[in-house]
């Protein structure tokens, strides 16, 4: 019986130790920041929509990093030292993927030794944002800009609908909005002079500014492409 009894405990301690160890392993400690660009140019989104995803061969577990774009383009991840396959997953984001040199396709090869604190992401926006102007005149917001289009070849696609959000942080898009308006595709008479305004409600608790920002839906593209936010004071 005591024999037993030293068994049993023996197997116990051996676990925890096991399970202490297991616990020990070293946390990632490289940084890896940067932003999805078009030019040099953030492209904006909507928040936690958008993200890319590090694969890193090798592993016979073999599965992705997802790493989510914010609402300005930047991304930020913890990740250990190696190398890894980025890949931006088919409909995400409100862009064309390009081809990188190095592989002959759309994914980037990274390989990551310290911290990465500025890595540009180059995509192909449908459209984009030129422009944007806020503008507080009372409770009325107005936001005027321009909608480039950039890509005009085969892939080219429409506008479907354009929209003016405000709302009472930086989190600004049509899920965090106190107000907004909307123009439709067919409706913009010129897509370099566009302009819509809106009346914003009384706000609880009272404050006397409000964050703009404005929207394009392409046809068929999930995801919107947005201007930087603006703070308008009302």
């Amino acid at each position: 019986m005591i024999k037993l009894r030293l068994l049993i405990i023996s197997v116990i301690v051996a676990g925890f130790l096991f399970s202490c160890g297991y616990d020990n392993y070293d946390e990632p400690g490289s940084s890896f920041q940067g932003r999805i660009v078009y030019q040099g140019e953030p492209i904006n989104v909507s928040y936690n929509d958008v993200f890319f995803q590090l694969w890193e061969p090798g592993w016979e577990l073999n599965y992705s990093i997802d790493v989510t774009i914010g609402q300005d383009g930047s991304f930020s991840a913890l990740l250990f030292d190696s190398s890894y396959k980025l890949i931006i997953p088919a409909a995400q984001g409100p862009f064309r993927n390009l081809i990188n040199s190095e592989t002959g396709s759309d994914t980037i090869l990274i390989n990551l030794s310290g911290s990465t604190t500025n890595f540009d992401i180059e995509v192909e926006p449908y459209y984009m944002v030129r422009n944007p102007q806020f503008s507080a005149s009372g409770r009325n917001v107005t936001g005027t800009f321009q909608a480039e289009k950039i890509i005009t070849d085969a892939g080219a696609r429409d506008i479907e609908r354009v929209n003016l959000y405000v709302g009472k942080t930086q989190f600004v898009d049509f899920r965090t909005n106190v107000v907004s308006a909307e123009i439709g595709g067919g409706d913009i008479a010129d897509p370099n002079a566009i302009s819509m305004t809106v009346t914003v409600p009384d706000l609880t608790p009272t404050q006397n500014y409000v964050y703009a920002r404005i929207g394009i839906k392409i046809s068929g593209v999930e995801d919107m492409i947005f201007s930087p936010v603006q703070k308008v004071d009302l």
